[in-house]
């Protein structure tokens, strides 16, 4: 039987090494997709600030990060994150992904999301996830109706991403679907 390619596991503090190596290794892939990030988001120190605090949100229920592991779980090569975690009546959260470069076209972020998105409804209590993506950006939103999000709108403006207020596409899906 085959090794699964991927396993999904809440990201630690000590994964701080492997992500930090994984954001500069992708820095330029990942650049036209992101904000414009300063010379010490690429540093170890705030890499683990990052860690510190998105375990602070799990603690809180505000907020869940998780690392895409390859190699028998060896090597991380992604990170799926539910952000922004509004409880109430509203029960909402934010999706946001990548993935390495060398792994893309893998059916990997698809299934990663699939898990995460399982996770949201049942672990996490949540409602509903909320998706925003650039109209050019076919990948993701390929994961997103893979996953059966349905789209909502388009936001003008939405996001500075890479120096640029970018329009997003809106998705959504609901426990109830």
């Amino acid at each position: 039987m085959n090794e699964p390619l991927f396993s999904l596991r809440p990201l630690r503090v000590s994964d701080a090494p492997q992500l930090l190596a994984l954001r500069l290794e992708n820095q330029a892939f990942l650049q036209p997709y992101e904000p414009i990030r300063s010379a010490s988001f690429f540093t170890l120190q705030e890499q683990v600030r990052q860690l510190e605090e998105a375990e602070q949100h799990v603690e809180a229920g505000t907020g869940y990060a998780f690392g895409i592991f390859a190699e028998s779980g060896q090597k991380l090569i992604g990170r799926v994150n539910l952000a922004n975690v509004v409880r109430g009546a509203w029960q909402n959260c934010t999706l946001g992904y990548f993935l390495d470069r060398r792994w893309n076209g893998k059916g990997i972020m698809t299934r990663a999301v699939g898990e995460v998105v399982r996770f949201a409804f049942s672990e996490a209590g949540l409602h509903r996830i909320q998706a925003a993506v650039m109209p050019h950006n076919a990948a993701s939103i390929k994961v997103l109706q893979h996953n059966r999000f349905r789209q909502e709108g388009l936001s003008l403006r939405y996001l500075q991403i890479n120096g640029k207020w970018e329009d997003h596409l809106i998705f959504a899906l609901t426990a109830d679907e």
